[in-house]
């Protein structure tokens, strides 16, 4: 079986353990009574919280035999140096709370809601949106750190390929398809679905090129992910990577003309830094030899600030070069 196949396989089952857990989380939730909140929630929280753990180490449980299946798939022969212990991976919160505690949090918010004036049945909304999206990360999680543990374990691992499970996300796209050392921690999202796929010495893996990606998804899927003028963007030439990054939380920005800006690739090793240093230079401003002495002068428009400012479609292709999104 390929190497992807394998990886995908192993993705289905996630999504199929995580939305069995969700599933029993908003039946439980169901019970929470508007009136009496967190009385009523107390009544099913142990049970919530067996649901959890149970729902974390099915989803750790495959991990070894995913990793072994990969290896196998790669050519080569798994050499785990141990057996990994489902049990380890569970009955806490990825980031080391106590889950407990984490579970107790959607009905205090409903709670805190309701004393600030919001209707009860919006407040057991806002607190069951909150309680499925710590289910839907903290079973997820528990796989996916399992599955590091698998290849760090596995002397047979170099590291791992980023996969893209479910409906990925911008960030997540372009992530796709980069090799990680068996050490480097998963970097992901609340809910992100993306997943290892082990790699063995002289078989990179994966598979996933973004802007083949993108092109594969419909019109209203590239606008839902990228944003609008992001998608028109990359469907224009634009370096897909350098589009996504722009939107980097506390990239973002309005200058004082009420321009929409990125910080994105302005530092002195930035993309659009050296092609404004090159600009000058090649215009005679600055000396040829300014290196980081060069002063950026200009702010980095936004892909929809482009498209905003532009008469033409040639116009806003040059100005997509202009601003560092062609490359």
């Amino acid at each position: 079986m390929p190497a992807l196949e394998v990886s995908e396989q192993r993705a289905a089952r996630q999504r199929a353990v995580t939305a069995r857990a969700v599933a029993s989380a908003d039946a439980l939730w169901a019970r929470v009574d508007g009136r009496l909140i967190r009385a009523s929630w107390q009544q099913v929280a142990e049970q919530m919280f067996a649901v959890l753990v149970a729902a974390q180490q099915a989803s750790a449980g495959g991990a070894q035999d995913y990793v072994a299946a990969a290896v196998l798939a790669a050519g080569a022969a798994p050499d785990p140096a141990g057996e990994l212990n489902v049990a380890a991976f569970a009955g806490l919160a990825a980031d080391g709370r106590d889950l407990r505690s984490l579970l107790e949090l959607p009905s205090i918010t409903a709670v805190t809601d309701v004393a600030a004036g919001l209707p009860a049945d919006l407040a057991l909304q806002r607190g069951r949106s909150q309680l499925l999206r710590t289910v839907t990360s903290e079973v997820t999680d528990a796989g996916r750190v399992a599955s590091g543990a698998g290849i760090v374990a596995d002397r047979r691992c170099t590291g791992y390929v980023r996969v893209v499970g479910g409906r990925g996300c911008a960030r997540c796209i372009i992530l796709a398809g980069q090799v990680y050392g068996s050490a480097t921690a998963f970097d992901r999202h609340p809910n992100c679905q993306c997943i290892h796929e082990p790699t063995v010495r002289g078989r990179r893996g994966a598979h996933l090129e973004p802007r083949r990606y993108f092109d594969s998804l419909s019109l209203s899927e590239q606008r839902r992910r990228f944003g609008e003028k992001g998608a028109q963007a990359i469907r224009d030439g634009a370096d897909i990577g350098q589009v996504v990054n722009a939107r980097r939380k506390g990239r973002l920005y309005t200058t004082a003309d009420g321009v929409k800006a990125t910080r994105e690739g302005t530092t002195k090793r930035g993309t659009f830094y050296r092609r404004e240093r090159a600009r000058a230079i090649a215009a005679g401003r600055v000396p040829a030899d300014i290196g980081r002495r060069f002063q950026l002068r200009s702010a980095r428009l936004m892909p929809e600030e482009i498209y905003r400012l532009a008469a033409t479609r040639d116009e806003a292709i040059e100005l997509l070069r202009r601003y560092a999104y062609l490359i």
